[in-house]
């Protein structure tokens, strides 16, 4: 073990002042063995240098500015970079921009420290401002936080690329921008924590400016949440998408994130489980957008959007709030199950689709809503753009309009009789993510059951279109794209789903994107931008059309337009436009990117260019930006078809010179900052034309 220092008698009189001095004066503190400060001296910034080491404040204080403008204050109190297996407690640090900053380390222990006060502003408008404040964590795994705060800053906690930490029983309330956030961190335990007024707002404004108690950004997945308080913020609980990188498979159980000024939890990502949580006297209790795949038991969501209180967006007719709301994005296969939704000024449970003027172009899709509790709102169930609903064991009393209100094109509503104590089925659904198109498929049913013994009905649907109802359904598909199916079972009232995220794809010969097994890189692909770099491979674990994708990591990216380009092998890819392909010749591929700036993609993404043997180029920018606003939102996590025809037209204008010949094809990308992308493209063709010879 090492020695024990014990500062106030062996080097206090080398590196302290008196208490009146500057944090510029107090001299650094580089501890490299285990440490007692003296709680009765004040201190500078400490490093640590050395791990297996424990540091014991005893209460000492770490200052840094000791007046002036939280929001002007500088440097870190107590910094560590590589530096495992430390315990740090009982120590306080007030005055600087960050109270403690570690990264690239394991097994930390920090307990009983202060670290409030430190960078704060309350009247920073709307965006990003930077990680300071608390306690920032870059790249930490198995560490463990307890009984720590961080009150009156700006983050009090913030996890970036952090996973498997534990945070028990920590105070980080009163922030002005988040209690707690999480940036691509995964499988953290977060329990008993109190994570209240994160909240960034001034007199009379009707928004916080997306400040929340806790925020979840970036492929923040499996984290579990249990018994916080968040309630008092900007949000409770926002899960947000600003980038497409979705946040999923987190499981929020027993958290209270009542009385937020605009949604007690807020969300926009796939596949989160909300379990006992209540969400009371905010705008909206659960406001759940672009949230497919979500499920919501035995939640609280009363008393949300009334005039005395919070009741911003007021966004259901007449000035109306919910409980409950899918709304501004899609929602297939969700369930809800005893929820208590009473007194809201609104609906209970909202289930809203595509509100577009020209038609939706989405549904609330593929829902159960059983055994919840809907009293006293103006409407019980309001549905508005849904279809495939089955619903069974609501309790309804005085909603003032209506129970279930159909607010226009409801389809697929279905309401059973539930046999009362009767166990839920299992829906088990095995067939295909991916078919080419015009081979038939084949989903199967018959592994579901039923614990009642009753009978199971099947129900099908696969986008718009209900199929026969049994057990097994087969189907094929001519035009190749993106569907959801969607599997129904019921026993006794009570039902279950199942779901297939499919993908048809193009019965053609790839260009650049499939490559023999024994290829150890992509052959022909190359870079236009001497700023970026690019490694570039055949990635055989995550693709979709033939055995692999082309994968492309541009690390360093010098954060313009970056041109992945793939010059054909062997003959070049006759084209003719109008003249021989009939217009209809077009550039086909399927893109799966990951950008991690926020926000993501600007200028137009994908743009594809086709140059000649001498030089002679086709550019084809589409109209909208493809990978900021995607045809679905499943295509966020998984692959976005784009097929842009080389006339232009369809949502692609074309530029350049006519060329016949293509020697040559480009995928350009350009993302707001300079972060590292990932970007796979797989199935790569030209349709129409004359095929190339010996890609």
């Amino acid at each position: 073990m090492p020695r024990v220092k014990l500062l106030s008698a062996i080097i206090a009189p080398l590196l302290l002042l008196a208490p009146g001095a500057t944090a510029a004066q107090r001299p650094v503190l580089e501890i490299s063995s285990d440490t007692v400060l003296d709680p009765d001296k004040p201190y500078g910034r400490i490093v640590v240098k050395a791990s297996g080491i424990t540091i014991d404040g005893r209460g000492a204080v770490l200052l840094g500015a000791e007046e002036g403008d939280p929001k002007t204050f500088t440097g870190t109190a107590i910094r560590a970079e590589g530096m495992s297996g430390v315990t740090l407690r009982n120590v306080r640090a007030r005055g600087f921009e960050r109270g403690l900053h570690v990264s690239d380390a394991e097994g930390w222990t920090v307990e009983g420290c202060d670290f409030s006060d430190n960078f704060h502003d309350p009247r920073f408008g709307w965006g990003e401002n930077g990680r300071r404040g608390g306690i920032l964590l870059e790249r930490v795994r198995h560490s463990t936080l307890t009984g720590n705060r961080a009150n009156r800053v700006w983050d009090g906690c913030v996890l970036v690329n952090s996973s498997d930490n534990v945070l028990v029983g920590n105070d980080f309330s009163h922030a002005s921008n988040t209690c707690l956030s999480l940036w691509t961190s995964c499988r953290n335990t977060i329990r008993g924590n109190t994570l209240s007024h994160g909240i960034r707002i001034d007199p009379g404004e009707v928004h916080a400016r997306d400040s929340t108690g806790v925020l979840i950004e970036s492929g923040s997945n499996e984290n579990r949440f249990t018994g916080n308080d968040c309630t008092h913020g900007g949000d409770g609980i926002f899960i947000r998408v600003l980038n497409g990188w979705v946040s999923t498979g987190n499981v929020f159980e027993e958290n209270d994130c009542s009385h937020a000024n605009n949604n007690c939890i807020e969300a926009w990502a796939p596949r989160n489980r909300w379990i006992r949580n209540k969400a009371n006297g905010g705008s909206y209790g659960f406001w759940l957008g672009a949230s497919d795949q979500n499920e919501l038991v035995e939640n609280e969501a009363c008393g949300n959007g009334h005039p005395d209180g919070p009741h911003n967006s007021p966004h259901l007719p007449d000035g109306g709030h919910a409980g409950i709301v899918f709304m501004f994005g899609p929602s297939s296969h969700t369930v809800l199950r005893g929820n208590v939704c009473r007194d809201n000024h609104g609906a209970g449970i909202a289930a809203i689709g595509d509100l577009d003027r020209a038609g939706p172009g989405w549904k609330a899709f593929h829902w159960i809503a059983e055994d919840n509790l809907l009293e006293g709102n103006r409407w019980g169930i309001y549905l508005h753009h849904a279809d495939m609903l089955d619903l069974a064991g609501n309790r309804f009393a005085g909603n003032a309009v209506a129970d279930v209100h159909d607010a226009g094109d409801v389809r697929g509503l279905r309401i059973h009789a539930a046999a009362v104590g009767a166990a839920s089925p299992e829906a088990v659904l095995a067939g295909p993510t991916s078919l080419i198109a015009g081979q038939p498929g084949r989903f199967d049913a018959g592994a579901s059951r039923s614990p009642s013994g009753a009978a199971l009905a099947y129900r099908w649907q696969i986008d718009d279109e209900p199929f026969p109802e049994r057990a097994i359904l087969e189907t094929s598909f001519s035009e190749p794209g993106f569907h959801r199916v969607a599997l129904t079972v019921t026993a006794a009232g009570r039902s279950a789903l199942a779901w297939r995220d499919l993908y048809v794809v193009d019965d053609a010969e790839e260009i650049g994107t499939e490559w023999p097994a024994a290829a150890a890189t992509a052959v022909g692909w190359s870079v236009e931008d001497p700023g970026s770099t690019v490694a570039f491979s055949i990635d055989r674990t995550i693709s979709l059309v033939g055995a692999g994708a082309l994968r492309a990591v541009v690390d360093p990216y010098d954060g313009g337009r970056v041109t992945l380009r793939h010059d054909l092998q062997g003959e070049p890819h006759r084209i003719g436009g109008g003249e021989r392909g009939g217009g209809r010749e077009r550039v086909v591929a399927w893109i799966a990117a990951r950008n991690p700036n926020v926000p993501a993609w600007q200028d137009g993404n994908p743009v594809i260019t086709l140059a000649d043997a001498q030089g002679r180029t086709i550019e084809l920018r589409p109209e909208r930006d493809l990978l900021a606003a995607p045809a679905s939102t499943e295509s966020r996590e998984g692959w976005l078809r784009v097929e842009a025809p080389i006339d232009g037209g369809d949502g692609w204008v074309r530029s350049g010179e006519a060329i016949s010949d293509v020697t040559r094809i480009g995928l350009g990308f350009d993302s707001w900052g300079a972060p590292a992308l990932d970007i796979r493209i797989d199935g790569l063709h030209i349709s129409g034309g004359e095929q190339p010879a010996g890609e």
